[in-house]
């Protein structure tokens, strides 16, 4: 938990009353792995914080799956426009590895964002990091090749290589895993 406290210091530190009433709200869940996170159909009622392990976004389809994003530790998860809205979810998130999370009910958040100084900070400042990373990745997609967005993956995440399987990355740049292995 303490590793969350480090985190938000570096957005805006919260005073020892915020975080208690923060703290309080948290559930600590242990998954393993490929373990199912959120259901396609399900609504998301959880901001989760993964101080272990890894996780994938995708789309389910009945031959490959369409990954689209991964989320690693000291990062938060979420389908953030569930999440928001509280309406099912059109994709899934699974666990790549064994995980541990942190989570907030929705509830629970907007509590946090009532009765705190800094919630309101730093859950903006969280929903603009997501914001950027999702138009990072449109405009990766609109004006990269694969390769390029390959090349880019690992330059910005360089030990993605060793956690991910292969497959997962060919669909995250959009290419068959064939195609993928004449990338690299």
């Amino acid at each position: 938990m303490e590793t969350i406290r480090k985190f938000f210091d570096t957005i805006s530190p919260m005073n020892d009353s915020d975080w208690a009433f923060f703290s309080s709200k948290l559930q600590k869940v242990n998954l393993s792995k490929n373990a199912c996170l959120l259901k396609k159909g399900d609504a998301d009622g959880y901001l989760s914080f993964i101080s272990k392990g890894l996780v994938r976004l995708y789309i389910p389809r009945e031959e490959n799956d369409l990954t689209f994003g991964f989320v690693f530790e000291n990062e938060f998860v979420t389908a953030y426009d569930s999440f928001l809205t509280q309406t099912p979810s059109d994709y899934q998130i699974e666990t790549l590895a064994e995980t541990i999370l942190w989570r907030i009910a929705f509830t629970d958040l907007q509590d946090v964002y009532k009765k705190t100084e800094k919630g309101n900070l730093i859950g903006r400042k969280m929903a603009e990091n997501m914001y950027l990373i999702k138009s990072k990745r449109e405009l990766s997609l609109l004006s990269k090749t694969a390769e390029e967005r390959y090349l880019s993956l690992f330059q910005e995440r360089p030990k993605l290589i060793k956690q991910i399987p292969l497959k997962y990355i060919a669909s995250y740049v959009g290419v068959t895993p064939q195609a993928l292995s004449r990338i690299t």
